[in-house]
């Protein structure tokens, strides 16, 4: 993914920049003050709902990307067991079940405060594709779980098989 390279990108808050990005991306987003932007943003499965948070105390930048997924009650052990197995494989952020509404979310934090300046594109974007595929990547697995039965280690071994060579 790559966003326009027209974007100013001397901001203190990297919220502008997002915007910027979500605007040039033609996402349909909606800023909420100094401290929040959301965007939605169709994917292969779903679509998914990319919000960021920034808190300008800490020069901490939130990244979430929620799934059009509500667990069942009865799939939420299996959800937990399914998180927790998933969650061994990221390198960046994790996955969670929002516990009053039992969404399901990636979520990701990261300190902005270095000699860049709050934020640079390429972390932003990096932040964005993070969230994306790691979402792509995955949907599939809750979907085995919730819907098809299978068990948490079953769908992951069947959502993420890597095929090797070509056809």
């Amino acid at each position: 993914m790559q966003f326009s390279q027209s974007i100013d990108v001397q901001h203190s808050n990297p919220l502008d920049l997002i915007e910027q990005m979500f605007d040039s991306s033609g996402w349909p987003y909606e800023r909420v003050g100094e401290e929040e932007i959301s965007a939605t943003v169709k994917g292969d499965w779903c679509e998914y709902h990319l919000r960021f948070f920034w808190r300008e105390d800490g020069k901490i930048l939130q990244t979430a990307c929620f799934f059009d997924i509500k667990v069942p009650e009865a799939k939420r052990p299996q959800i937990y067991e399914t998180l927790a197995l998933m969650n061994e494989r990221l390198w960046l952020g994790h996955f969670e079940m929002w516990k009053d509404d039992h969404v399901l979310l990636f979520r990701h934090a990261s300190l902005t405060d270095d000699d860049e300046g709050a934020a640079s594109i390429e972390r932003c974007e990096t932040l964005i594709e993070t969230a994306l595929s790691e979402c792509e990547r995955y949907y599939p697995v809750f979907q085995f779980v919730i819907w098809a039965g299978k068990s948490p280690q079953e769908a992951i071994e069947t959502a993420l098989l890597d095929t090797v060579g070509n056809a």
